[in-house]
């Protein structure tokens, strides 16, 4: 019974996560946030390097463990900001040396994929909706395939742009699904979606428009963007199931905690009698417990590297760039 302790620092979020055995025993993050602007990737690299040490003694704490129980160190090798990479892996290496074991490298979005398991999951299209990152995945052959994604920027950032154009700071998004509760105004923008992608700047510049002049609330506009954006994804995951012919769909990424996009896709499965399944939001957040549960089936798969200085980052690393040898 392998215990992995994993690191997430994709992003705006650090997080340490132990898990043994296919069970968590130790799930902690900290959040870089502003309240004004958005994310600035050295400072929220030089928060991840601050808080390391911390919370990984918080982790140790709360999961029991003693260091030297680790079999091995899980990180997130990419896709994400590259300062916020640097110093997941320094740490990981750092700990890999000190405690001598092996550093699994771990993709953010398989790993948001395989985390479904824990909810029973087992053959889905993943509707995977975070900041950078907006794609509908699914297992074929080999691999996880993106069946369709952005064509421009992904969902959380096309909602915390909006956002920080309205003075909101950073995260934006639970900040417009409030307002968007107040409102059940629709006011028609921009709806792109071709084939399987989707693409959200037409939008964003018509929102920008309607916020400048003034010609819509607040309120009106964050309810009219989660509305067409939800639906342009839901109808692509839609587009996916009926083309895979899997029965299944798996939400996976930070937007996806909305509950208004979850409402939609269950409303879109119970049409298909398809089945929905949604992680608690702990685990749909960036978080390391994905990355500790993913590297635990990839160590007991003789997925593991030995020599700790091959070890490196990939920012633009892709779902489908990875073999997937343990399915």
């Amino acid at each position: 019974m392998p215990t992995i302790l994993g690191i997430e620092s994709t992003a705006h979020t650090f997080g340490i996560g132990i898990v043994k055995d296919g069970k968590i025993i130790a799930n902690l993050k900290d959040t870089y946030t502003t309240e004004k602007g958005g994310i600035i990737p050295i400072e929220a690299a030089t928060h991840h390097r601050e808080i390391a040490e911390d919370l990984l003694q918080n982790a140790i704490d709360e999961s029991k463990i003693e260091l030297n129980k680790i079999d091995a160190i899980a990180f997130s090798q990419g896709p994400g900001l590259s300062p916020c990479l640097i110093e997941g892996l320094k740490f990981a290496k750092k700990l890999a040396k000190e405690l001598n074991v092996p550093i699994v490298p771990v993709n953010h979005c398989v790993a948001h994929l395989e985390i479904g398991k824990i909810v029973g999951v087992k053959d889905p299209v993943m509707l995977y909706a975070s900041g950078a990152n907006t794609q509908i995945i699914a297992y074929a052959s080999g691999k996880y395939r993106v069946f369709g994604e952005t064509l421009d920027m992904g969902i959380g950032n096309f909602i915390d742009t909006f956002a920080r154009y309205a003075g909101l700071g950073f995260p934006g998004g639970p900040k417009i699904a409030e307002f968007a509760e107040k409102s059940k105004n629709y006011i028609e923008l921009p709806y792109s979606i071709k084939g399987m992608d989707v693409s959200f700047s037409g939008m964003l510049t018509k929102l920008n428009q309607l916020l400048n002049q003034k010609k819509a609330s607040l309120e009106d506009l964050s309810f009219s963007l989660q509305e067409t954006a939800f639906a342009m994804l839901v109808e692509a995951a839609e587009r996916a199931m009926a083309h895979t012919g899997k029965k299944e769909l798996l939400m996976g990424g930070g937007v996806g905690c909305n509950k208004r996009f979850q409402e939609m896709c269950k409303i879109m499965c119970k049409e298909r009698n398809a089945e929905f399944f949604c992680v608690p939001p702990s685990l749909l957040q960036d978080n390391a417990t994905m990355i500790a549960f993913t590297g635990e089936i990839m160590f007991k798969s003789g997925i593991a590297e030995k020599d700790i200085d091959k070890v490196d980052f990939n920012p633009r690393q892709r779902t489908d760039d990875i073999k997937i040898s343990w399915m």
